[in-house]
């Protein structure tokens, strides 16, 4: 570890807080090292790895295609392409049409692209504004940044692209003050991930459906790393019983590999035609033949149903824990699936993140400031969630929490 990190400090930017480890294997829900340490892994690459490491299927469709096709132009079909594409329109319902990206960041970029054009077709100029909500976050691209509604992301690197203004979350005065003559749509993710798990209310949420209804505003949903089963259902939107006019995928949609989708229903898809949007990689053999395998063994296979079963789980058996042991270190257990946190009443988490690892060899990350996020691979099963409430139990213990 000691030498591969003294080269990484020499070629590679430093832009990461890591842990003090460097990965080399894994197979479901466990990781590890070089050093042959094994963890348990309740991070999962910050969500992508939903059926975990080493999955037979996903081998199974690097392989095949691998030998096929890895990327090819956009000017021509695909079969990866259109299943993936076919699969995701038939599952979520949402009547339209699907642009393939690289990333949530580049899936975001291109919804906002969506919602202007739209705009722009059917009132001309100057109808561009998109609201997003305080505490949000939406990426990190130039544009993406600054539709994040945390001003801690709002440094550096101005100016930053106009066109964006916040309301704060659950609050239909602060949105209905904010919206103008100027606003074309509303961004907005159902549980906000980054801004320490937090899910909005449903009344909330269909009076903003209203409101764009009722303005022909376009709602775009953010399900980067709410989408594809981490809810408990296939989208977040299920448990709303919200349609949005778009929807963004990224992160557990191709099983590990780069992929991000943005869904739109027809309304929106109409505007869009050759030249409008484009991407060199987006769609590629590769991506979309993982995202095929990774979308059948989630549906096909009782991955959706464990990721609710195993969230009830998590949070049912950590709440008896902290009940009994802290119950004046932590505010609330919060979350949806397996997208989990317990915000904690201190001003740090990482004490906990770093004993977790130190001393339980379990991977877990701290965010929003006090708020420990947990986001495991969806095939996570009772024994490792066990595993990982006693290393939290302890390293509260052992703080003095």
């Amino acid at each position: 570890y000691n030498e591969l990190k003294s080269e990484e400090n020499k070629y590679v930017m430093n832009t990461y807080g890591r842990f003090p480890i460097a990965l080399d294997h894994g197979e479901g829900a466990t990781l590890w090292d070089v050093e042959g340490k094994k963890y348990i892994d309740l991070a999962s690459g910050i969500g992508v790895n939903c059926l975990g490491y080493a999955n037979p299927a996903i081998i199974d469709a690097i392989d095949k295609q691998a030998h096929k096709l890895m990327h090819v132009s956009n000017l021509f079909t695909t079969e990866p392409m259109v299943q993936v594409a076919k699969k995701l329109v038939e599952k979520t319902h949402l009547g339209g049409k699907v642009f393939f990206a690289n990333s949530g960041a580049e899936a975001n970029e291109g919804a906002i692209k969506l919602a202007r054009k739209y705009s722009f077709d059917k009132y001309g100029e100057g109808r561009f504004k998109v609201l997003t909500l305080i505490n949000s976050f939406h990426g990190r691209t130039v544009s993406t940044l600054k539709a994040t509604g945390q001003e801690r992301f709002h440094n550096y690197f101005f100016p930053f692209v106009d066109g964006f203004r916040f309301a704060e979350a659950n609050s239909m005065d602060s949105l209905k003050e904010t919206a103008g003559d100027d606003t074309c749509a509303v961004m907005m993710e159902l549980v906000q991930g980054e801004g320490g798990v937090v899910a909005l209310d449903p009344e909330y949420v269909q009076a903003v459906r209203a409101l764009c209804d009722e303005k022909d505003l376009v709602l775009i949903v953010d399900e980067v790393q709410t989408g594809v089963g981490r809810t408990g259902t296939f989208l977040c939107c299920e448990h709303y019983n919200l349609k949005p006019d778009i929807v963004t995928l990224a992160k557990g949609l191709g099983g590990g590999l780069p992929i991000g989708a943005v869904l739109m229903n027809e309304k929106v898809a109409a505007g869009m035609g050759p030249g409008t949007h484009g991407s060199t990689f987006a769609g590629g053999p590769l991506a979309c033949a993982l995202a095929a395998t990774t979308l059948d063994v989630m549906i096909n296979e009782g991955v959706i149903e464990n990721a609710r079963v195993m969230g009830e789980y998590f949070r049912d058996q950590m709440h008896k824990v902290i009940e009994k042991n802290h119950p004046k270190a932590v505010n609330e257990i919060r979350g949806l699936g397996l997208i989990d946190g317990i915000q904690l009443n201190k001003p740090s988490g990482q004490p906990v993140v770093d004993l977790c690892f130190k001393d339980s060899n379990v991977l877990i990350n701290n965010t929003n400031g006090n708020v420990l996020r947990f986001v495991p691979p969806l095939i996570v099963n009772e024994e490792e969630i066990d595993i990982v409430i006693k290393a939290v139990d302890e390293a509260m213990t052992k703080l003095g929490w």
